[in-house]
């Protein structure tokens, strides 16, 4: 059986690879030897370490740069994925079902592809550079979900592809007392500083786009014209990085963004009370005088046999992997639809305050961001059998409304369909701005409109809560085109073939131009793309959620 996979292995490796010796890049800490898919003439470095492994005293606290490596280091398999958390228990959860993947916490690595010739050789000149961010929830996803390849083929052979990786679930300390109380005790926000790093996940990304910042140029890509793309919580973390800093990074780690259906939960300071820790069933326990967060902390050590211990945080960076992981799906298991915990905060350093503020105060890194949204997309985050009123789901989603906020969000969503409607709606529309108009449409609307922003957008969506299936070669390809013009030019409308797409203009709110492209099909299956101004009464309900950011962690 050995020596069959072995077999195996090698004709494999001998589809894919060179006769000639394979592409060897040296990033200073490590050698690594990649391979060329000799049916594209794209060269491939998998699994290439872009951080220290963020295990035993480094578990929770901001990645370091790794050690040098001797000989020559492989970069030719997917890299270990992050510890991911499983979600299949409570009928109420808001994901999937499916076990927690066991994987080990050793796996900040990252995937680098670009066009070459049959040996490896780099393009002569830097190309413009796309770093992918994988979607998840924060609680999932990998490298391997994204090939590079493709965006090299689709970009004319004119485009680097690096896909990274990042930790995920309560294996980083994303989430305010969670955190703050597994560093130092009780709510103490200068210890938590002192002892640790909060939003581990975030400055994985960043430490990333350094290492693309130092290193890109080696592999042919321009580390002056970088785009970042990321979907769903991909997308969330690519708007965290617009703000990043205060919206002064440096040195400039992109210029332009890309957001595919961003998930953009609610963002309280790391030391706040955090409403929707109430949901859970250790949580009813505790009012607002009583972080709720501190039963989190109590329930992670007791789950992971630390309660004994003279220092738990000692403890707990002793703790087995997979001890972890069983503690991360058991946490998230707990939650209801539509509330996650282990998400971004505002830690006073990195996120300097909540996004909607920042974009507000023009505080943002990058030149131009190309918006991509779905008014459907709230479906996912509501039970499909609940009957309630969007007013009395707005009051229960939300745990600092009052009666005045929920009714006012019930008269806003009323005739627009049937309950269940309405209440997709919210979380369809809001979820953007902070579940999801409260998550996924009003904070693409309002990133735009902010009058010191100085980026350009353009927004479009599908209407019809999917992306429609096209049967026409032309149109697919400068769809794609668009997408790829944009990440080698910041501009949409500079494709290959300018014809078959209208124009996409760029949207601002203080000018009166509000047209998304809006992307549908005719009944005959036939592409139908316009221009449409965006609708008044979605625009009334977006600053609606704005004016309510505060109490609603946006």
């Amino acid at each position: 059986m050995v020596s069959l996979h072995l077999a195996a292995s090698a004709l494999l490796t001998a589809a894919l690879a060179s006769a000639q010796t394979p592409p060897v890049v040296d990033v200073g800490y490590a050698q690594y030897q990649g391979f060329v898919d000799t049916a594209t003439n794209i060269t491939q470095f998998l699994g290439i370490r872009y951080a220290a492994p963020p295990i035993g005293d480094l578990r929770f606290r901001a990645p370091q740069h790794p050690a040098n490596e001797t000989g020559l280091q492989l970069a030719t398999f997917q890299p270990n994925w992050c510890m991911q958390s499983g979600d299949g228990t409570s009928p109420t959860n808001p994901l999937r079902k499916r076990e927690a993947a066991q994987a080990p916490e050793d796996c900040l690595f990252l995937n680098v592809y670009y066009p070459s010739d049959a040996v490896g050789t780099p393009p002569r000149g830097l190309l413009p550079t796309l770093v992918w961010i994988h979607g998840g929830g924060y609680i999932a996803g990998a490298a391997i979900g994204a090939s590079g390849e493709d965006v090299v083929r689709q970009g004319n052979r004119g485009i680097v592809v690096v896909v990274i990786q990042y930790r995920l679930g309560i294996a980083v300390p994303f989430e305010h007392d969670l955190t703050s109380e597994m560093f130092v005790g009780f709510l103490a926000g200068s210890a938590v500083k002192k002892n640790g790093n909060l939003n581990a996940g975030l400055l994985d990304q960043e430490f990333a786009l350094r290492w693309v910042n130092q290193h890109i140029s080696k592999f042919g890509g321009d580390p002056s014209k970088v785009t970042i793309w990321g979907q769903s919580a991909g997308a969330g973390s690519v708007l965290q990085h617009v703000i990043a800093n205060g919206g002064k990074t440096k040195p400039q780690l992109f210029r332009g963004a890309i957001t595919s259906s961003t998930f953009l939960p609610p963002q309280y300071n790391y030391d706040d009370y955090v409403p929707e820790a109430s949901y859970y069933p250790w949580g009813e326990m505790f009012s607002v005088l009583n972080t709720s967060f501190q039963w989190i902390f109590k329930q992670v050590v007791a789950q992971t046999n630390c309660t004994s211990a003279m220092d738990a945080m000692v403890c707990l960076r002793a703790v087995d992997p997979a001890v972890l992981s069983t503690v991360n799906s058991n946490i998230n298991n707990a939650g209801f639809y539509g509330t996650f915990l282990t998400t971004p905060v505002v830690d006073g350093e990195f996120i300097t305050q909540r996004p909607t503020l920042s974009l507000l105060k023009g505080k943002v890194n990058g030149q131009a961001l190309l918006s991509i949204t779905n008014p459907n997309e709230g479906v996912d985050f509501v039970n499909q059998n609940v009957s309630t009123t969007a007013a009395q789901y707005a009051y229960d989603l939300f745990p600092n409304f009052g009666t005045i906020q929920a009714e006012i969000a019930g008269a806003l969503y009323k005739g627009v369909g049937s309950n269940l409607d309405q209440v997709n709606k919210i979380q369809g529309e809001c979820a953007n701005q902070d579940i999801s108009s409260a998550i996924f449409i009003c904070p693409t609307a309002n990133s735009p409109s902010r009058p010191a922003c100085t980026a350009t957008t353009y927004p479009y969506y599908w209407p019809n809560g999917v992306a429609p299936p096209f049967n026409n070669t032309a149109f697919i390809n400068a769809f794609a085109q668009s997408f790829t013009s944009f990440i080698v030019n910041l501009d949409p409308n500079k494709k290959l073939n300018p014809t078959i797409l209208p124009p996409w203009s760029k949207y601002d709110i203080l000018t009166g131009n509000t047209a998304e492209l809006v992307f549908n099909k005719t009944t005959s299956d036939q592409p139908d793309i316009r221009p449409l101004k965006t609708d008044g009464k979605l625009l009334e309900r977006c600053l609606f959620w704005e004016s309510v950011g505060s109490l609603i962690g946006q």
